[in-house]
């Protein structure tokens, strides 16, 4: 083991140090909570009980009796899937605060600054990220990882990863935007294991900023070609020149089940119904497009698509991993923009983050729903606080989409794992993980610095 890779154990070591042993229930019992499955029938149970054995949900109903178990109440509480996050860049995690409008600008900072950006550096912001997504009941992840200058980088946050607890797909990309170096293809390939395993690889891909670069071209399609031999998923951006870059993937028979295109704010719906035909998804991340002036995200434009879902991208892009934040801010934009109260449904919303985003990212048969057969992702809301008084009962999704915060989630299980219980991280010294967090965001800054200097 070398000084690097030394360090980055020993990062871990010191912020996980009881993880596995905290965490760990052969079998798990969510007794009385109200069950929101978000299966195609929309029927909520009340007051019913959730079986988990290993990372497993083995029975749903009432009265459910399982000696030895660890017993969770959920009397008054919400059991919800947790929350799918289709797209984001954890890597951004340590540039929080940077993005500054005008003298800050998403690109060319996080350009700068992520090129000075060492394995270690990679490992804790990767890490304190996927945490924070944990906490506030996102238990899956599309991290789309385009800042690995070297396979270090790319072990580093897989790691990272893997050690927070989270279900992710990491697609690995290239070291920086131009699109000039090329994906290492022999790295990924050493990270494509058992499909059985919590973090998948997939790949990070883009178009060449010169569409009409033949050579770039040639470059771009043996990546997606080792893509596609390898069953990997696959993510490519459309933004920047949108229309262009989609009609490149239509032009170049690139849209496919395994692929999710991020960022169409503004598709056409020629193109949009291309991507339905081809069976492939859509990435939309309302806080992050709205905020680098991509466009209006606007729900009613991408319905021709059957499977689609939200994204946080980035949590220092976003502000926070707050896919409640995401939630409001879809609905607010299209009641606001269609001047009708009544939209969105805030059951489709729901959808939107659980289901319908797991199917979006390949995973639907997963997780996504809380049903018999489906692997152990679990948040339960408690609405025992401020935010959330004055409920007199009825549909509990325009109440949970709306006042809901990641405060609310109490309970956070993954893989039949509890992550989070009773209101608290398990098995992390975070005072230890904020200074490592803060201390990584320093040094960087440093390095930028000296290099200005």
């Amino acid at each position: 083991m070398n000084t690097r890779q030394l360090l980055i154990a020993t990062l871990f070591t010191c912020i996980t140090a009881s993880v596995n042993a905290s965490n760990h229930h052969d079998t798990l019992l969510i007794k009385n909570g109200t069950l929101l499955t978000m299966q195609t029938d929309g029927v909520d149970r009340p007051e019913s009980d959730l079986l988990i054995r290993d990372n497993q949900i083995v029975q749903i109903g009432k009265n459910i009796s399982a000696p030895g178990a660890r017993v969770i109440n959920a009397a008054g509480k919400f059991v919800l899937p947790g929350f799918v996050d289709t797209h984001s860049h954890l890597w951004v995690t340590t540039l929080r605060g940077q993005f500054r409008n005008q003298d800050g600008q998403f690109f060319p900072v996080s350009n700068r600054l992520g090129q000075l950006m060492q394995p270690e550096d990679i490992a804790i912001a990767m890490y304190s990220g996927a945490l924070e997504l944990l906490q506030g009941g996102i238990t899956t992840s599309g991290d789309f990882f385009d800042n690995i200058h070297g396979p270090a980088w790319g072990d580093a946050g897989i790691k990272a990863l893997q050690r927070s607890g989270i279900r992710a797909i990491m697609y690995y990309g290239g070291p920086d935007k131009t699109t000039q170096k090329p994906i290492d293809l022999n790295h990924l390939v050493t990270l494509v294991t058992d499909k059985q395993q919590r973090v998948q690889p997939g790949l990070a891909w883009r178009l060449p900023r010169d569409l009409l670069n033949q050579q770039n071209w040639a470059m771009r399609k043996q990546e997606y070609q080792f893509a596609r031999t390898h069953q990997l998923p696959i993510q490519v951006h459309v933004s920047g020149d949108a229309e262009a870059m989609f009609n490149a993937l239509i032009a170049g028979n690139y849209l496919h089940r395994s692929v999710v295109v991020v960022h169409a704010t503004d598709a056409t719906p020629a193109q949009l119904t291309a991507l339905q035909n081809a069976g492939g998804s859509l990435a939309l991340t309302p806080v992050s497009e709205q905020r680098v002036g991509y466009g209006v995200t606007r729900l009613d434009h991408f319905a021709a698509v059957t499977r689609q879902g939200l994204g946080i991208d980035g949590n220092a892009l976003a502000g926070s991993g707050d896919m409640f934040a995401s939630l409001r801010l879809a609905a607010l934009t299209l009641s606001g923009a269609t001047r009708d109260e009544t939209r969105p449904h805030p059951r489709q919303l729901l959808e939107l983050v659980t289901r319908r985003a797991a199917d979006a990212l390949g995973l639907g048969e997963i997780t996504g729903t809380l049903e018999p057969g489906k692997r152990a992702d679990i948040q339960i809301i408690n609405p025992q606080a401020l935010n959330m008084s004055g409920f007199g009962g009825g549909d509990p999704a325009a109440f949970i989409v709306y006042s809901a915060r990641p405060e609310n989630v109490e309970t956070v299980i993954v893989d039949g794992k509890l992550i989070k219980d009773q209101g608290k991280m398990q098995g992390i010294d975070m005072a230890e993980l904020l200074l490592q967090a803060r201390q990584s965001a320093q040094r960087l800054l440093a390095r930028a610095q000296t290099r200005e200097d």
